[in-house]
This record gives structure tokens, sequence and C-alpha cells, in this order.
């Protein structure tokens, strides 16, 4: 027992003995062997007598610390523990203190509280209620996780230019972490509802304690063993939930930091809460601020790529009918320059299907307005088709009488032959022949072989 201690237990002893008479007992005061009398205490009261003496002998008191497991609840009441190298003391701060607070606590952080130690009977735990805190500079782990993100970032392991984009598909989904963390449950849940076709790859490892950094790293060169052999996990969660700063540790080790930069996969880390931040964060091509968040950025909602392909689909279908259009406007500006009347009618006949076809479709794609309109044309076609093909004819018969009348028969009978050479190559001027040659004339009704005289 050391000279503190010693010093203590007089005062404390007093203070037991002037409570001593008001405290009821579970039992009569016995004699022990000894023959000195003992009171028995019940558990209640004694913890209040406790309480008591604490308050005496060190209220109001001030505590320096390290902040560890910081949590503010709904109330605003906050609730954390103050640490160091060898101790350890709950901490209360009621919401009146706490909206006076000129700072925001985080693990990690090294301050001096101001208050009054009390025990907490129902559990019959110490604990210090703080009516004022303020900081007191940084804690040890956070010194150290300072002083390494300064030695990798100086590295260029945080490289922002080094970061990849995740696919906007993925095939598979690699996670790492353990198999009983609630992050799993999240994660998984999570894939299920986004993308419940998509595999999910579970590497599991340790994320709290001395054994996680190794185990960690372990699970993570599994993966990428497994993407470099098959392809399978083109996308990586590391992933743990919320907890103090030493929870989170293991996340913050160097080799873990180093593995996860050799990532041959984009990589997301979704480690603690969103307050929370860990230097595997910095070196992942991507920062999430939970799991559940890390598996929503790595997985579109199946709903969202629905809709875009339904997006792609009235897009493509535009495309095609503008695309018709164009070409149908350039069939029609050929037709108009074709001179043959059959030419025409064959094109014409084209158009006017082309022109019912896109009529139809567009009576199964528009509105109603539309769709009347186009009874209204369908009924007036075929009359409008029956007159244009009525005019073609007439023009055609008209084109075939001054045919006829050009016809060499029509001048043959009204008395002219034709006169032509033994090969048959026609004779129009005198010099073409000579005396005893064999012509050929070409009457109305037969043919006449002649001889030149002269």
């Amino acid at each position: 027992m050391t000279r503190g201690s010693r010093a203590r237990i007089p005062a404390t002893a007093r203070l037991v003995d002037r409570f001593a008479p008001e405290m009821p007992v579970s039992e009569p005061f016995f004699t022990p062997d000894d023959g000195s009398a003992r009171r028995v205490w019940a558990v209640g009261p004694l913890m209040q007598a406790i309480a008591d003496a604490l308050s005496v002998r060190f209220n109001p008191v001030a505590v320096r610390g390290e902040i560890s497991g910081f949590s503010r609840a709904a109330s605003g009441h906050c609730y954390f523990s103050l640490k160091d190298e060898s101790g350890q003391l709950r901490c209360a701060m009621f919401r009146r203190a706490a909206d006076q607070l000129q700072f925001v606590p985080r693990d990690g952080l090294l301050v001096q509280a101001q208050g009054r130690l009390d025990v907490y009977g129902p559990r019959g735990d110490l604990q210090l209620i703080v009516e004022a805190l303020k900081p007191a500079g940084q804690g040890a782990l956070f010194e150290q996780f300072i002083r390494l993100k300064a030695k990798l970032e100086a590295e260029g392991l945080f490289d922002p230019r080094r970061k990849r984009e995740l696919p906007s598909q993925p095939r598979s989904i690699a996670v790492v972490t353990s198999l009983g963390a609630a992050a799993l449950r999240d994660v998984v849940t999570a894939l299920r509802r986004r993308v419940p076709h998509i595999p999910v790859l579970v590497h599991p490892a340790s994320v709290q304690g001395a054994q996680a950094p190794q185990e960690i790293c372990r699970a993570l060169e599994q993966a990428y063993e497994r993407f470099r052999n098959s392809c399978e996990g083109d996308v990586l969660l590391l992933v743990r939930g919320g907890g103090s700063l030493e929870d989170l540790w293991a996340f913050n080790d160097e080799s873990v930091v180093r593995t996860v930069v050799r990532a041959p996969m984009p990589l997301v880390c979704g480690v603690g809460h969103e307050t929370d931040f860990t230097l595997a964060d910095f070196a992942a091509d991507l920062r999430a601020p939970t799991p559940t968040a890390a598996a929503e950025l790595c997985a579109p909602a199946r709903q969202q790529r629905l809709d875009e392909l339904e997006q792609l689909e009235t897009d493509l279908r535009d495309v095609v009918w503008r695309g018709l259009d164009l070409r149908v406007q350039r069939l029609d500006r050929l037709a108009q320059r074709l001179g043959r009347p059959s030419g025409r009618l064959h094109d014409s006949s084209q158009r006017l299907s082309a022109l019912q076809h896109r009529l139809t479709s567009a009576v199964q794609l528009r509105q109603q307005r539309h769709a009347l309109h186009l009874e209204r044309l369908s009924f007036t076609l075929p009359q409008a088709v029956a007159r244009a093909l009525s005019a073609h004819v007439q023009r055609l018969d008209r084109c075939g009488a001054a045919l006829g009348l050009l016809d060499p028969m029509l001048v043959l009978e009204r008395g002219y032959a034709f006169l032509s050479d033994r090969d048959g190559r026609a004779i129009t001027q005198a010099a073409q022949v000579r005396p005893g040659q064999s012509v050929t004339a070409t009457l109305a009704d037969g043919s006449v072989d002649l001889t030149v005289d002269r």
C-alpha cells in the first residue's frame, strides 16, 4: 500500500462511520471470531457511502487524459472514457455542459476535464461527471497517426492521381471483413437489394486486435490473387463498423496501408462512421462513410440501370426513325429526277408503300389524335392512288400513239422502198452502189432483189 492510499483510509473510514447509523442492513450485526463487531451493508447504501467519501476526498477534480469511445446520445448527453498508459476512467457529460463546448471532441484527442467523481449505483461503476472540457493537445495514438500519415503521404501513397474509377457494371464484388461483423450484414443486405444478380466473394479477416493487421493483409492478398487468376472480384470492399480510435487502429497499420495501395482492382474503404478516418481511407481508390455506403457506391441500383436501358431504347428508336425519314426523303428527291413514266410509277408505288408503313407504325407509337389523322389518310389514299394510276395510264397511251406515228412501215405503205446491200447495211446515197451490184428493196408487203445497171 502506498503512502497516498494509507492517507485516504482514515478519511474514508470516518465518513463511513458518520453515515453508518442511518443505513439499513440485510442481517443483524454479528461478532466475528476475533471478537470485533462489524456492520453488514446493503449494496445501495454502500455505493452511496463510497460516492460521498470520494466527493469529500477529491471533488472538484481535474483529470487529463485521451478521449476514447466518444459518443453523443439523442438526448444530447455525451459518454466517453479518459485514458492514459496506466488507467481508464468512464465519463459522462450532460447536455447542459456539452452545449457549451468550444470544440468537437473525438477519439484520440488529449483533453483536460473538470468535474466531480461519482459512483453509478446500478452498475457500481466509478465515473467522472464532466462539467467542463478543453483540449490539452493530441493523444499518443493520434500523434502516431499524424506522423505515419505524413510519412506515407510523402511517399505518394495518397496521391489522387493514382486513384481509379469504379467499374460501372462489376461482374463480381469481393469483400474483406470479419464474418461476425455487422458491417458484413449491412453490405450483403445492400448488395442483395441493389444488385441481387452479382456474386459476392467474402475473404474473412479479424478487424480488431493485435492479429488484425496480419489477417487483413492476408485476406487482401487472397482477393488480389483470385482477381489475377480468374478476374473474380473486379471491385473490392474493405469494411468495418464504427468504434474508437483503438478499435479502428488495425486500418492505420503501415503494412495494411501498403497492401491496400497494391490492389490490382479498384478498392473502396468503408471503415467506421462518417466522422471516422483511417490511413486505409486515404490509400483506397474511394472512401465511403459507412460499409453500407461502400456497397451502394460500387453497385448502382437495379432500377437505375433499367431506367438507363429504357432511355437508351427510346434514343435508339428516335435515331432509327430519323434515319428512315432521311432516306425516304432522299428517295423522293431521286424519284422526282427520273424521266421515264414507268420508273416514276414504280417509285411512286414504293413511296406510297413506305408512307403507308410509316403511317401504320406512327399509329402504334403516337397519340390518339395521330391515329385519327391516319384513319382519314388511309380513306383518301386509295382514291389518290387510283387517280394517279389512271393519269399515268392515259399518258402512257398517248405516248404509245405518238410512237406509233413514227413507225417506218407506215412510210413504206405510201409507196416508198428501203434499199440495203447483201450485208443488210442501208443504202442512202447513189455513191454507195456500183454497176452490177446486187441490192435488196424492202417494200410494204415484202422485198425484191435488184441489180444495178449503171
